[in-house]
């Protein structure tokens, strides 16, 4: 039942990820130059990321240690959905987002030494947010709702201890008049 919600979740925004990114390359690669969508605050323009988010670089092995990191987020995240209730569509849904922005991002760079493809251009003149693609969304968006998702869960299962506590004390009392 988890995978009927993850999966086509994982597989839309994959699909959606490899097909922008191709019409970023196409469309984008042979002139270098931007298009504006929304004036000079949206417009396209290519850029290939070989390190991490924000342009993290870490030398010349930065490919392939986000490779592996990767991986082990993916690991991670697999444990997650196992552990996910049935019914816990937020959760399910973060875990999607979360993993098929992994996969899209690893794609590219198993694919290609120049990195990852971003192209989605923000900002106004010289004060641009990084350049970044669908699948960049995709993981902020799920790790973002991941983490409130988590946070709620853990904020429950303090409540409910609080209240076995009580329940607990409450019978104790009880059971020392008696």
């Amino acid at each position: 039942m988890k995978l009927l919600i993850a999966v086509p979740v994982f597989l839309v925004v994959l699909i959606l990820d490899l097909i922008t990114k191709a019409v970023a390359v196409s469309v984008l690669a042979p002139s270098g130059a931007p298009i504006s969508v929304i004036g000079e605050w949206f417009r396209f323009a290519l850029v290939y990321n070989p390190g991490a988010a924000f342009g993290l670089h870490l030398g010349e092995y930065s490919r392939w240690l986000f490779m592996v990191l990767t991986g082990v987020a993916l690991v991670v995240l697999w444990r997650l959905l196992r552990q996910s209730a049935e019914g816990d569509v937020r959760r399910l849904l973060a875990i999607a987002l979360v993993a098929a922005g992994a996969v899209g991002n690893v794609i590219d760079r198993i694919r290609s030494e120049l990195g990852v493809v971003d192209f989605i251009d923000i900002g106004i003149g010289l004060h641009r947010w990084p350049t970044f693609n669908v699948a960049d969304i995709a993981v902020s968006s799920g790790a973002f709702l991941l983490a409130i998702v988590l946070w709620r869960e853990e904020r429950d299962e303090v409540a409910r201890a609080a209240a076995d506590q009580a329940t607990l004390a409450t019978s104790s009392r009880s059971a020392d008049i008696s």
